[in-house]
């Protein structure tokens, strides 16, 4: 609702330091320290003190912060107030979501949710995508996420994003340390690969066809988290998204390696029935869904591109 700007300030505020502030916000240093600097231009005046220990408020910065504290509390006073007109203090969302979510984004997103409106029951289930279009036909699920769920006249789509497939392995294995690796090279050793009941099945199907097979028989699971735990052993070499994979890699216990040439991309959607008039708890949470599906897809572009 406010400027960027102001809300990376705060989190600077907070921190005491540019980069563990980005960390918190989920952006790149360099974008926080731009927003700040364009700040104290703004303003005519520097807003901290670069010590070699981290940021502390200046005079100038102090003055700012307070004005700070009464715009966010504003703000949160005027979004409980509409919340309460639109009725959204009250009522239930039920969410139906594949298993690759429950690491990172359903987490983001129903902490949101819960912050902003306590009193909004949240109902969630795990599904296949297969399965998620059904729940949603039938009136199970309000809203569904869902990989490469086939279009519907009945399915109104939300908002969508690409993500790329990559290899994930081990950071002990001997393909970790590629900048992108090729399918034929990752079939020299043990694949653990997806049930068909998964969307990943059928985006790797075609990366296999004509390709003889490795040594090894490969692990066919259903389950995208037994697939990542097999990998993380060094049982075998798994196919996915980034989506989940963040802090995995980050603690050194997977790596995630690109695929060279053009990789499939798993197309991941919001959905809902179409036709529907949405209830405002509902509205509410598809908006901050959207939020953060834009935040993963600004993380996909900053990856391919690196």
């Amino acid at each position: 609702m406010h400027a960027k700007s102001i809300r990376y300030f705060e989190a600077i505020a907070r921190a005491g330091s540019i980069r563990e502030a980005a960390r918190k916000l989920h952006v790149d240093a360099s974008a926080v320290n731009r927003q700040l600097l364009n700040l104290e231009d703004e303003l005519g005046a520097a807003l901290f003190d670069r010590l070699p220990n981290g940021l502390r408020l200046t005079e100038a910065g102090r003055l700012f912060s307070q004005h700070v504290l009464h715009v966010l509390q504003d703000e949160q006073r005027l979004l409980a107030e509409l919340a309460q007109l639109q009725g959204v203090e009250r009522g239930e969302v039920r969410v139906t979501a594949v298993e690759a979510l429950n690491a990172d984004f359903l987490p983001a997103v129903i902490e949101t949710m819960a912050r902003r409106h306590p009193n909004v029951r949240l109902t969630l289930r795990t599904q296949g995508s297969g399965d998620i279009a059904g729940e949603l036909l039938a009136g199970d699920a309000d809203v569904g996420i869902a990989f490469a769920l086939a279009q519907q006249a009945d399915l109104q789509t939300i908002d969508s994003g690409d993500f790329r497939l990559g290899a994930v392995m081990a950071p002990s294995h001997p393909l970790a340390g590629r900048a992108q690796v090729t399918v034929a090279e990752c079939m020299a050793y043990p694949l653990i690969l997806a049930n068909p009941e998964l969307a990943l099945h059928a985006l790797c199907t075609p990366l296999l066809a004509g390709m003889e097979t490795g040594a090894h028989p490969p692990i066919h699971t259903g389950s995208l988290e037994l697939m990542r735990q097999l990998a993380m052993r060094g049982v075998g070499i798994a196919f996915q998204t980034r989506i989940g994979l963040d802090s995995l890699c980050a603690a050194h216990k997977l790596a995630y390696v690109p695929l060279a040439g053009t990789a499939p991309a798993a197309p991941l959607g919001i959905h809902v029935r179409a036709g529907r008039s949405l209830p405002p708890a509902v509205s509410a949470f598809l908006a901050i869904a959207r939020d953060e599906l834009c935040r993963l897809q600004q993380e996909e572009a900053g990856a391919v591109a690196a």
